[in-house]
C-alpha cells in the first residue's frame, strides 16, 4: 500500500524562516493515504490567514493558497497493517483535534537537537514521523520530535512521484478533467 508525502514551500514568513535555518527549499510536510491528496493530514495554520493559530490541518490542496505553492510528492510503500495503523491514528488525531496544539517550542528543539515533546502538540514534521512511528514504521532512528521536513525528504524508503506547482499535480488535472467531461472518475 502507498502512503505520500507531500513537501510544500508556500511562502509564508514562518516557511521562510525554516527553510534559511534547514537550508532546504520546503518547509513542510503533510500526508495523505491516497494519490489524489484528497484527505490531506498536517500541523499547520487553522486558519490560511493567521500564521498564529495553529494546530492540526486537514489540508484542502485546491484552495488557492496552497495552488501556488512550490511542492515535492512522494510515496512510500508500507504493509496493509501499518497503512491501517496509521491513518486510524490520523484520524484518533482528527476527532480530538480540538485537544492539540502546534509544537512552536519543538521547532526550537529540532534547532539545536534538544527533544522539546510537549503532550498533544506537534509540529509538521513530527507529526508525520509520529504517524509512521504509529504503524510500526520508524523514520531515520530518529524520535519524530527532532524530525525536520528535510530529514523526512532525504529518506531512503521514498519515491520521487512529482514536483512542480500543486495547481499541476497531475492527478488533480485527471480529476479536473473528468469533472470538465462530466464523468465521475475515483483515483486509487
Amino acid at each position: 500500500m502507498e502512503v505520500y508525502l507531500i513537501f510544500t514551500d508556500t511562502k509564508t514568513n514562518l516557511g521562510k524562516l525554516i527553510k534559511r535555518f534547514t537550508k532546504h527549499p520546503y518547509s513542510h510536510v503533510s500526508i495523505s493515504f491516497s494519490r489524489d491528496l484528497s484527505e490531506v493530514y498536517s500541523f499547520g495554520r487553522k486558519n490560511i490567514d493567521n500564521p498564529f493559530g495553529g494546530g492540526f490541518v486537514k489540508e484542502d490542496f485546491r484552495n488557492q493558497f496552497f495552488q501556488r505553492a512550490q511542492c515535492a510528492v512522494f510515496s512510500c510503500t508500507v504493509t496493509e497493517r501499518e497503512y491501517k495503523l496509521m491513518k486510524a491514528y490520523a484520524q484518533k488525531v482528527e476527532a480530538n483535534q480540538e485537544k492539540y496544539k502546534y509544537n512552536f517550542l519543538g521547532l526550537f528543539g529540532v534547532l539545536f537537537e534538544k527533544t522539546i515533546e510537549r503532550e498533544s502538540a506537534f509540529f509538521c514534521s513530527q507529526f508525520v514521523a509520529t504517524i509512521f512511528h504509529s504503524g510500526g514504521h520508524s523514520i531515520m532512528n530518529k524520535k519524530p520530535s527532532l524530525i525536520s521536513p528535510k530529514d523526512i525528504y532525504s529518506w531512503d524508503e521514498l519515491t520521487y512521484t512529482y514536483s512542480g506547482t500543486l495547481k499541476s499535480y497531475p492527478y488533480f488535472m485527471k480529476e479536473r478533467q473528468a469533472v470538465a467531461n462530466g464523468k465521475v472518475m475515483v483515483c486509487i
